[in-house]
């Protein structure tokens, strides 16, 4: 049986137009991390504020371990949390922050000191323990709030967006600080984040939402290459997608106005029409073989990323990536025959843009 487990979980806010979540059906197993990924106004944060019970659900059920808490008070669903804005007192030390909700709750000094200690020295945190929140770094102050929510050993932690305000080398480094103490401690834990390489690189399944609908559920590597719909191939993935109107005939096919290739054979199950194709800019090639099928763009624009080098390439006003690895010699305005590798394309229905062949 499932740990939590969203039942047509419903959320209109009074007054509103739309609902803000619509129909949440999934399961999450103990021990499981979550991450909850989605633009702007998904409502990846109104689905936390309804487990911890900050928002009244309007229809459905929360269960956990198999227990409703639809009307449970938030104080009693046994759940920690942690906050873009850490939320620290600022007039407490490291060591009273973090104690300070099981003061709350008048647990004993011994067991007190014992769990501090303990999640301080889990996340290297035992220099900072007498200073206050000004005299530390944005990433001491988040560790701070993770020892906080770590020492009520909850059924399930709830992150939202926590690296948000760190700089790049911090996000990287707590991300893994995170993902480490979820392992170590093996705890339930809700992720959310609008950050798809949080996502990728954290999750063991991702929920992807769009305005308050799930889109896809999987794990990060099903998401990235099985996407269920256009908007989740547009979302996931940097470059976005290279993504073509696609005419499929009897013995050739059509991207866009002018991209003829002669019939793959991983199209001989598809009926003769228009289609959706998505191509990762992986799969757009280079080819140095004149006997390969391709096409002659010119490169626009260039990307240097290190270990990797993004090209964007112009063929008859039609505009798309591709990716290449290690050392080249290209050159913006350089003319370079491209071709496609069409069995990892995902092909969408042209009305319901729907992937074809997602499970």
């Amino acid at each position: 049986m499932s740990y939590i487990e969203f039942d047509n979980l419903s959320k209109k806010y009074k007054n509103a137009d739309r609902y803000a979540l619509k129909n949440i059906n999934f399961n999450i197993e103990k021990g499981e991390f979550i991450v909850i990924l989605g633009p702007s106004g998904s409502g990846k944060s109104t689905l936390l504020d309804l487990i911890c019970g900050f928002e009244d659900i309007t229809e459905g059920k929360i269960k956990v371990d198999n227990k409703v808490i639809n009307d449970i008070e938030p104080k009693s669903r046994d759940v920690s949390m942690v906050f873009q804005s850490y939320a620290l007192y600022p007039h407490l030390t490291a060591y009273e922050n973090i104690a300070f909700g099981m003061k709350i709750r008048k647990a004993n000094k011994k067991e007190i000191d014992e769990k501090v200690k303990w999640a301080a020295k889990i996340l290297k945190l035992e220099e900072c323990l007498k200073s206050k929140p000004k005299n530390l770094s944005g990433g001491q102050r988040q560790r701070i709030a993770l020892a906080r929510a770590m020492v009520r050993n909850p059924k399930c932690f709830l992150m939202d967006e926590p690296l948000s305000n760190l700089d790049a080398k911090l996000r990287n480094s707590t991300s893994n600080e995170i993902r480490n103490l979820h392992n170590e401690l093996n705890a339930t834990t809700i992720y959310v984040t609008h950050d798809q390489v949080e996502a990728l690189s954290m999750a063991d399944k991702i929920v992807i939402l769009n305005n308050g609908e799930i889109q896809q559920i999987g794990s990060p590597f099903e998401i990235y290459n099985n996407p269920s719909n256009v908007f989740v191939a547009t979302f996931i993935g940097r470059p976005q997608i290279n993504l073509f109107d696609l005419f499929i005939d009897d013995d050739y096919i059509l991207l866009g106005e002018s991209i003829k290739f002669n019939k793959p054979k991983e199209f001989n199950d598809l009926n003769k029409g228009k289609y959706i194709i998505g191509l990762r800019s992986e799969d757009t090639i280079k080819v140095d073989n004149s006997n390969e099928e391709s096409i002659e763009g010119i490169v626009e624009k260039i990307e240097y990323l290190g270990s990797e080098t993004i090209f964007y390439i112009i063929y008859n006003e039609m505009k798309f990536t591709f990716k290449d690895y290690g050392v080249n010699n290209i050159k913006i305005g350089d003319k370079i025959n491209i071709s496609f590798n069409f069995n990892k394309a995902n092909i969408f229905d042209i009305l319901t843009r729907q992937n074809i062949r997602s499970n």
